[in-house]
């Protein structure tokens, strides 16, 4: 099924089914915010239903509940948001993608633990699609690529992607952020994550050209592997 990349102000999907969003051109995100609160609260009421919208912010970076303001290390670089979001300060811009995932746990078992245990497999199976070994560290939150041979001076481990969720009502938001070409440098405002030890990477690091509307389909692909459709 293609992707549907209308405007995301057209909402062809009922409720009780599951809509898949793409913006092509970057959303403000403030705006994103807004949307998902609307979303969430529609999904609650019962009147809109779930939704992924896949989609990329202008440079910015983001705060989350967990951030130290000693990580924002250039605070003057790009605008800083404050969110609601788990986890500490993150970085979104072009050539990442970014996905927004609204889902009703009341119907999905209500354990957050899984639903990030399955957001995390989705980007593992996402990844694996280019040949990527996508991994999960204890401690470390977000998908991480092992890169040299264990043991060796060259071996490191880099964020490829990264998870930062919260629910109202047991209505998920936030997300994900998969990098596929962003300006790497741009994350050297913060300290991604708090975790300063490790660096970050993206498709294109990993000699992976890929288009975004590639990454797109296998997204939408892997997402449904994991979390098929609760209506079915």
């Amino acid at each position: 099924m293609p992707l549907d990349r209308r405007p995301l102000s057209e909402t062809p999907a009922p409720p009780g089914s599951m809509e898949w969003r793409i913006s092509d051109a970057p959303v403000a995100y403030d705006e994103a915010v807004a949307v998902m609160e609307a979303r969430v609260a529609a999904i609650r009421a019962g009147t809109a239903p779930e939704m992924v919208w896949l989609l990329e912010h202008p440079p910015l970076y983001t705060a989350g509940t967990s951030a130290d303001p000693s990580e924002l290390t250039d605070p003057d670089r790009f605008p800083v948001h404050t969110t609601g979001r788990g986890g500490r300060y993150t970085y979104h811009g072009p050539g990442q993608r970014v996905g927004y995932v609204m889902l009703d746990l009341k119907k999905r078992g209500e354990d957050v633990r899984a639903f990030v245990c399955d957001l995390e497999d989705w980007i593992i199976r996402a990844l694996a699609r280019f040949n990527v070994i996508g991994e999960r560290r204890d401690g470390r939150v977000g998908i991480w690529v092992a890169r040299g041979a264990p043991g060796s001076k060259l071996y490191r481990e880099d964020k490829i992607a990264a998870i930062g969720v919260r629910l109202r009502k047991w209505v998920t938001f936030h997300g994900v952020s998969l990098n596929i070409e962003p300006d790497l440098s741009h994350f050297d405002g913060i300290v991604p994550c708090g975790i300063a030890e490790h660096g970050v990477t993206s498709l294109v690091d990993l000699g992976i050209t890929a288009s975004t509307p590639e990454v797109d389909v296998v997204l939408r692909q892997t997402f449904e592997e994991v979390f098929g459709n609760p209506h079915d």
